[in-house]
């Protein structure tokens, strides 16, 4: 539904604002939507041309009654897409599309700008809808429970990627026929220099030409495995080695395309909400507010700014962060000098008004994803601003209470909640194990322990997959475990760790 002619006028001026403050970002278009029209383009995840599917559905009605109990409220919802697209509440006041405006705007700049975007594809809209037509008609070919039980057990795996393969240049494995060709000519292989006949010996000694022919050989066997290297990328895998038809690789394909579409979003929610709300409310208090909604908007900020015990809000340290930056960055708190300093009170009252906050956070916006951010800005002193800290239950008490204050330990537990999105990362180990075409993987631990009940499950759902049985190699209590299921059972058993051999 199109705006009306006051929030058109309102949004030329929010952008306007925005614009003078240095975004740079699609063009945006908005829609007016009613509370249950919201929730169901926010159930589909932004995209209300999308696949159907039951967990729409289900998102739905959580949306639905979080909304009726007073438990959460959709202010704004935004794509990625070249334009983009952003929906606005009928019901929300003047104030509210004001704030959502200019929030939206912080998160058009950041989609555009930032380098984990990049390869994104700027016209998802319009492929969702190419994704939902194909299922569709795969559905009215094959039946809705077959399509949708297949797609069940896409969707449990969607979170197998390889997060970083867009910044990644990889060579694909060899082909029998290589390998086979490279056997033929590995001894024509071994490169010699020229030399006199009297002098080759000295030149070209047997000894090297004997290493190098090893060498050669060696990598002849590596590339026998499947795969030769472990494999990140477990979608990709199975579609270029599943034992598939071809609607189930379409389907497998879908569920991977929108899988690295959103990843990103996963993979910079801090920075993202931080970057759109210290915008937002940037262009309120200094443009867009007039004196009669100072205390609504505090009010609708403050709510959105709040964080119960023991829990993160991304809004909250991403704004933060941000404006510790660029106050760091315009008074000169960085470079070699300043760290090098050891007073506590000089290192406070450091000042030398270098003014370069502003170009520092845009650069920040450009380049870092969470892990990142947090990983190179965090210090003492902003943990010590934001009062954060780990804590631990106390084994006598049962109580939790402080164990550390260190920044250290802090920022140690921040990463390992955002590292590969906090969820465990998963390689293809064998695709052939034990020579009876069984899928090996493997858990590498890096701070998040594998849920015996979700593996269990997922073992399922990647036989479906596979068609063949499947095993994970993981690490329960630091003893290396395998759990396998063979297409009637699931079973487990302690093993010596195989690491990559």
């Amino acid at each position: 539904m199109s705006l009306t002619a006051e929030l058109v006028a309102l949004k030329e001026v929010v952008e306007g604002y925005a614009r003078g403050y240095g975004l740079d970002f699609f063009d945006t278009y908005y829609e007016l939507l009613d509370l249950d029209q919201l929730n169901e383009v926010a159930s589909f995840g932004g995209f209300p041309v999308r696949y159907p599917h039951w967990r729409f559905g289900m998102q739905y009605e959580e949306l639905m009654k979080g909304y009726q109990w007073g438990l959460s409220r959709i202010y704004e919802l935004v794509i990625n897409n070249d334009p983009c697209y952003a929906y606005l509440m009928r019901s929300n006041s003047l104030l509210d599309q004001k704030l959502v405006m200019a929030h939206v705007y912080g998160h058009s700049d950041f989609f555009k700008n930032n380098m984990w975007f990049a390869g994104t594809n700027r016209k998802m809209v319009d492929q969702m809808a190419n994704h939902g037509t194909r299922i569709r008609k795969m559905i009215d070919r094959y039946g809705l429970t077959k399509v949708e039980t297949f797609l069940d057990a896409c969707l449990s795996i969607e979170n197998l990627i390889d997060i970083h393969a867009g910044a990644i240049r990889r060579t694909r494995a060899k082909t029998e026929e290589q390998i086979e060709e490279d056997e033929l000519t590995t001894g024509s292989r071994v490169k010699k220099l020229e030399s006199k006949d009297y002098m080759d010996r000295y030149i070209n000694p047997p000894e090297y030409l004997e290493k190098q022919k090893k060498e050669l050989d060696d990598e002849v066997e590596r590339q026998k495995q499947f795969p030769p290297d472990p494999v990140r990328d477990v979608l990709l895998f199975l579609i270029d080695h599943g034992n598939l038809a071809h609607w189930e690789r379409d389907i497998l394909s879908i569920v991977r395309e929108e899988a690295y579409y959103f990843a990103p979003q996963a993979m910079t929610k801090v920075m993202n909400e931080g970057w759109a709300s210290f915008w937002h409310s940037k262009i309120m208090t200094e443009k867009a507010l007039v004196d009669s909604e100072i205390v609504d908007f505090a009010d609708r900020h403050s709510g959105t700014m709040a964080t119960a015990p023991g829990q993160l809000n991304p809004y909250k340290l991403g704004i933060e962060l941000f404006r510790d930056i660029e106050e760091r960055w315009n008074r000169g708190q960085f470079g070699k000098e300043y760290e090098e300093e050891e007073d506590y009170a000089k290192k406070l009252a450091w000042d030398t008004s270098v003014g370069q906050g502003r170009q520092k956070i845009f650069e920040v916006r450009r380049i870092h994803n969470d892990v990142t951010f947090l990983d190179t800005f965090i210090n003492q002193e902003f943990c010590e601003a934001q009062k954060l800290f780990v804590y631990r239950k106390d084994p006598r008490t049962g109580q939790m209470v402080i164990a550390s204050r260190d920044y250290r330990l802090v920022k140690e537990e921040l990463l390992g909640m955002f590292t590969n999105r906090g969820q465990p990362t998963i390689d293809v180990l064998d695709g052939n194990y034990l020579n009876r075409g069984e899928l090996y993987l493997i858990h590498r631990w890096e701070g998040v322990d594998l849920r015996q009940d979700f593996a269990q499950e997922t073992l399922k759902n990647l036989h479906r997959i596979w068609k063949r049985p499947v095993h994970i190699e993981t690490i329960v209590e630091e003893k290396a475990q395998l759990l396998s299921f063979d297409g009637e059972s699931v079973e487990s058993q302690e093993l010596t760790p195989t690491g990559d051999e």
